[in-house]
């Protein structure tokens, strides 16, 4: 088997020069001829760190009470985000030499004092735009946050009216989106607080990070119907109590941490399971295995249920020491049918652009539930999906809170990625049983896994290396 991974001094996701000429190198603007599967595959690869631990590692560490090292950090687009906003408001973060395979560790020393009259650019990442509030609060002086214009179409109301709550003084200007700006006085109260996180678990996680610095921690409450993607909240105690916070949830919906010290500390990031869903649904289209390296035993990444669920449409999934294997037999380039699937994804709603796209290619219907908080991600990805897979001849709408799919007869032409790491990536899978599907922006998948074109082409080498004469 090979073994791809991909590093690079200066991260690029393109690799180099001379790859600018290959039809399946990003054209110009990102524009990308997804690369047709022409043998099964026989790949093993190493991914990046997760984003959602390194982000939070980040915002940790920047409030602990000494410095803080991690090793084998993602470096992406959200996660130089997240370092440059911390950067600006006095945190050194400083590049040491590491052993890992995509770039450098990792130290933070949080300063005396967190300091502010700064502009703090969000881009397009959640983590950045509901994470950082809180802590900015607890700096001096004004901070303005703005991103994207993508980014200020996502929801922001919840944080923002749960800071003034807590005394802070925010002006949005009535709009619940970005751009804000609040003004720091180096404290905040805490106590008890009550908010609706239906729209995303973020919210509750960017207060639950920074809580244990507010003068009376934080006693919080979800007051919606519903709050997806719980797994992200049970990884954020998870990251707190090992920094020795003192944390519970003694009842669903209700959270308590209380005020002391975060502890420094040095922490080992685990890779992205989430950006592993392309590469192992990828064994499934092409046929043949994809192995993926250092996959954690126990873990709180959404990423993990691919284990569970790739099975459904057929995998044959096992464990070869600390790797993951996923068997996808002759694959549908290889003739093979999928079944439809009915899956319920309230809790790993991330993980649906690629089940979604495999299921595209099944030979029969499936359905997608717990997803609807997906119109408020990068894009409207419920909408995204139907109108890319319709425009290639596929069969989906929209459900109140999911997506139907029934089978179709896809064809190449363009697929927009709007600006969605995800939505890039789900047109790269239909593309390896569909000839000329051609992603408008393959750059976008840098947001949080630079290194996908390189990786994805090695992957689908490693079939035709295997199979040449």
């Amino acid at each position: 088997m090979q073994v791809f991974s991909y590093s690079s001094p200066r991260f690029s996701p393109y690799g180099d020069e001379d790859r600018s000429e290959s039809s399946d190198a990003p054209g110009e603007e990102g524009v990308w001829r997804a690369p047709r599967a022409t043998a099964p595959l026989q790949a093993r690869l190493s991914l990046p760190g997760s984003k959602s631990l390194t982000n939070r590692e980040l915002v940790l560490a920047a409030l602990a009470d000494g410095p803080s090292v991690l090793h084998h950090p993602l470096f992406s687009r959200d996660t130089e985000l997240m370092i440059e906003a911390l950067r600006s408001l006095g945190v050194l973060i400083e590049r040491v030499e590491g052993d890992g395979a995509f770039g450098p560790d990792l130290r933070i020393t949080p300063p005396d004092e967190l300091t502010g009259s700064t502009t703090i650019d969000c881009g397009l990442a959640g983590t950045v735009m509901r994470f950082l509030p809180p802590l900015a609060a607890l700096a001096l002086g004004p901070i303005a946050f703005d991103g994207d214009e993508a980014a200020r179409r996502r929801p922001m109301r919840t944080t923002i009216d749960a800071l003034r709550s807590l005394g802070v003084d925010v002006n949005d200007d009535g709009r619940g989106a970005l751009p804000f700006s609040l003004w720091g006085t180096g404290a905040v109260r805490g106590g008890e607080l009550s908010i609706d996180a239906s729209a995303s678990s973020q919210f509750v996680s960017g207060l639950l990070l920074s809580a244990p610095r507010f003068e009376e921690g934080l006693t919080l409450r979800h007051t919606g119907d519903r709050l997806p993607s719980m797994p992200h909240i049970a990884m954020t105690i998870d990251t707190l109590r090992r920094r020795g916070v003192d944390v519970e949830s003694p009842e669903p919906g209700l959270w308590v941490v209380r005020p002391g010290p975060i502890a420094a500390t040095t922490t080992t990031i685990e890779p992205d399971l989430s950006n592993a869903a392309p590469f192992l649904v990828a064994a499934l289209v092409a046929g043949g295995t994809v192995t993926i390296e250092n996959w954690p035993h126990h873990t709180t990444q959404v990423g993990a249920d691919l284990e569970h669920l790739l099975p459904q449409f057929g995998a044959r999934v096992h464990r070869e020491g600390d790797a993951l294997v996923v068997d996808g037999g002759i694959g549908v380039c290889g003739g093979g049918t999928l079944p439809g699937v009915d899956l319920d994804l309230s809790t790993g709603g991330e993980l649906a652009p690629a089940l979604v796209a495999l299921a595209a290619l099944a030979g029969h219907a499936s359905t997608f539930d717990g997803i609807g908080h997906l119109r408020g991600h990068e894009t409207d990805r419920l909408a995204a999906l139907v109108a890319e897979i319709t425009a290639i001849g596929g069969v989906a709408r929209e459900l109140d809170d999911g997506l139907a799919l029934a089978p179709g007869a896809l064809r190449g032409g363009p697929w927009a990625a709007y600006d969605d790491h995800r939505m890039a990536t789900a047109g790269a899978i239909i593309g390896l049983a569909v000839d000329g599907v051609e992603i408008d922006d393959i750059r976008t998948t840098a947001k949080t896994l630079p290194q996908f074109p390189e990786l994805w082409l090695g992957m689908l080498a490693s079939g035709e290396e295997n199979t040449a004469p």
